[in-house]
């Protein structure tokens, strides 16, 4: 996946990120605080979830997540006062809330077939390849509940088609009411539900409905619960 702001540009594939056109230094916690920040926007992460992220059993000081977020903000021309890109949350956290322009690139050895998740009046392109599905906050369907699991589902899309996976989840995953068990193919139109919410499946045959599809729904079918 590429993302760009302002004059850089991410690449999670890669693993660069680059400023004007030219490589810019990042540690590797540095680029995945901002690989965090970005694929939670706009929700703003508290330190204490930050802090599980980066450093899992591991105790640091919250010294040290300040300073990574001075380099996050020095490699990406953001500073604390402008706060540009990564928005400090008193007493909270941080969040990014830059304006971002989003490029899902081809993980798969063929060309992927165009798909995508829609709810309300969101729409999730996914990408060639594994697109992850729970709370986990890399997740490509980033979905905050308590009745979520971190790595709830996935849906690997290919050339021929894609087909979505349970990953031993709690709560279990459903198509059109049923509880998926091993790997179900997907077709444009069906219903999928993952905790509180409930999405709806398109890929390339049914593109020229989706527009209209997202012009009439009023919004989420229901709203997130907050782990």
């Amino acid at each position: 996946m590429q993302v760009r702001f302002g004059d850089c540009l991410l690449d999670t594939e890669a693993r660069q990120l680059s400023r004007a056109g030219r490589p810019a230094e990042l540690t590797p916690k540095g680029f995945e605080l901002l690989t965090n920040l970005l694929a939670g926007r706009p929700r703003a992460f508290s330190k204490q979830q930050l802090h599980e992220v980066l450093w899992p059993d591991t105790f640091v000081v919250d010294v040290s997540l300040a300073r990574l977020v001075s380099e996050v903000r020095k490699a990406i021309g953001d500073d604390a006062r402008a706060q540009r890109y990564i928005r400090t949350v008193h007493g909270y956290g941080y969040a990014f809330s830059g304006e971002v322009v989003e490029k899902v690139g081809e993980r798969s050895t063929g060309p992927a077939a165009p798909c995508w998740l829609v709810w309300g009046r969101r729409m999730v392109p996914l990408g060639g390849g594994e697109n992850l599905v729970g709370r986990a906050v890399e997740s490509v369907v980033f979905i905050d509940s308590s009745r979520v699991s971190r790595h709830h589902a996935r849906i690997e899309v290919t050339e021929t088609g894609a087909v979505l996976e349970d990953l031993g989840s709690k709560n279990g995953t459903y198509i059109e009411g049923k509880r998926v068990e091993g790997t179900v193919a997907l077709s444009d139109g069906d219903q999928i539900t993952v905790g509180p919410m409930v999405m709806v499946f398109r890929s390339a045959d049914g593109a020229a409905s989706t527009e209209t599809e997202l012009t009439a729904m009023d919004g989420p079918s229901s709203e997130p619960e907050r782990a």
